[in-house]
């Protein structure tokens, strides 16, 4: 006789799922879905593109939070519905069914859980991730390039938008470096825990006697801030250079100087873009992706000054923060988390949903041990 109890787990999952709807503040966000739904209605909401593009872009962030929370919930009612049938019935496959149900509600909402711990300054604003090739020559390019397809395969999978702002190939393989904008809620918070110097170590395919190489790449993560007007820039802090756009191989993208470079004297950060079509965009692009930078460089140092007056400064996260091993053996591991999988092929093709999570978990222990 089948006698399926899944009573306690389901329970447990409410009890969780609770927490998160008290932090999410549903009411609220029903709330703020209809007063933009009003905005969104307004006839004359096109006269300002750039006013309709943020009111839409919230709308629709808003409604998949929304369609997030009111899923699981509609999914726990009808596990429980699966379970008794199952019971009922004394059906085999149901049950099957049912198991399966209790284990990808329990992924789905420790998903969710980790993002109520993203309660940073910027953590819910878009992000704009760089990818640059470190040491390691040809090896390091091409692993630049396959970092970039990782986040690009992560993003598809979890349905966020993105836009390839700038890539620059270089000569051999690879790219030298790469942007790009991930416009999700939270997309800050989440991928800010992917920032650092990734690690690569294989049977190089450019290295004729077959010989393991060992290369790196850096990525860094900055919020996209919501206005241009942030931060304060003179003209005369910042030196414009105009270019062609160039692909792999050094080809010519467009045949017009359109791609825009922007070089902060002061600080030295150069910010290049080349997604857009005209030069006036691509220029716009870039000061708004060099402002965001020059807000968090200004956050991370009234914070360092605030540790240096409290006698306490640490390193930041470390130079290699996540080793992706092909060969003698097969293993990609977080060196500040200890988490690790032994299927690098499905980290590379944007499997790092477990890595964000105890990333996340991780940042929120050293902050409240702090």
């Amino acid at each position: 006789m089948l006698e399926l109890d899944l009573s306690a787990d389901i329970q447990a999952l409410r009890s969780t799922f609770a927490d998160i709807q008290a932090v999410v503040d549903v009411p609220a966000l029903r709330a703020d879905i209809a007063r933009l739904s009003e905005e969104a209605g307004a006839p004359d909401l096109w006269d300002d593109p750039e006013k309709a593009q943020k009111v839409t872009s919230s709308l629709s962030h808003r409604q998949a939070e929304l369609a997030r929370v009111t899923d699981i919930e509609r999914r726990l009612d009808d596990l429980e519905v699966l379970v008794e049938l199952a019971n009922e019935m004394e059906d085999e496959d149901s049950a099957v069914e049912a198991r399966a149900e209790l284990k990808a509600l329990g992924e789905v909402i420790g998903q969710l859980e980790v993002q109520t711990l993203l309660d940073g300054e910027f953590d819910e604003r878009p992000a704009v991730v760089t990818i640059r090739a470190g040491a390691g020559g040809v090896d390091a390019a091409d692993f630049a390039e396959m970092l970039l397809r990782m986040y690009l395969r992560w993003a598809e999978h979890n349905k966020y938008p993105v836009t390839v702002m700038d890539t620059s190939y270089a000569e051999e393989a690879g790219i030298k470096s790469a942007t790009f904008e991930v416009d999700a809620p939270y997309a800050f918070g989440t991928l800010s825990v992917e920032a650092g110097t990734h690690r690569l170590v294989r049977m190089s395919p450019f290295n004729s006697a077959g010989k393991r190489q060992t290369s790196f790449a850096a990525v860094e993560v900055i919020p996209l801030m919501e206005e241009a007007t942030e931060v304060e820039i003179p003209e005369a802090d910042i030196r414009v250079d105009v270019f062609r756009s160039s692909g792999p191989g050094g080809q010519s993208v467009n045949t017009t100087d359109s791609a825009v470079r922007i070089t902060h004297l002061p600080t030295g950060i150069v910010v290049s873009m080349q997604n857009e079509k005209s030069q006036i965009q691509n220029r716009a692009a870039a000061l708004r992706v060099l402002q965001s930078r020059l807000l968090l460089l200004q956050k991370e140092q009234e914070a360092a000054t605030k540790k240096e007056l409290a006698g306490n400064i640490t390193a930041s996260w470390g130079d290699q923060m996540r080793s992706y091993v092909l060969a003698p053996y097969q293993m990609v591991k977080d060196l500040r988390t200890d988490y690790e999988v032994n299927n690098p092929q499905a980290v590379f093709d944007g499997d790092l949903d477990g890595f964000i999570s105890s990333g996340i978990r991780w940042r929120k222990r050293k902050d409240d041990d702090a």
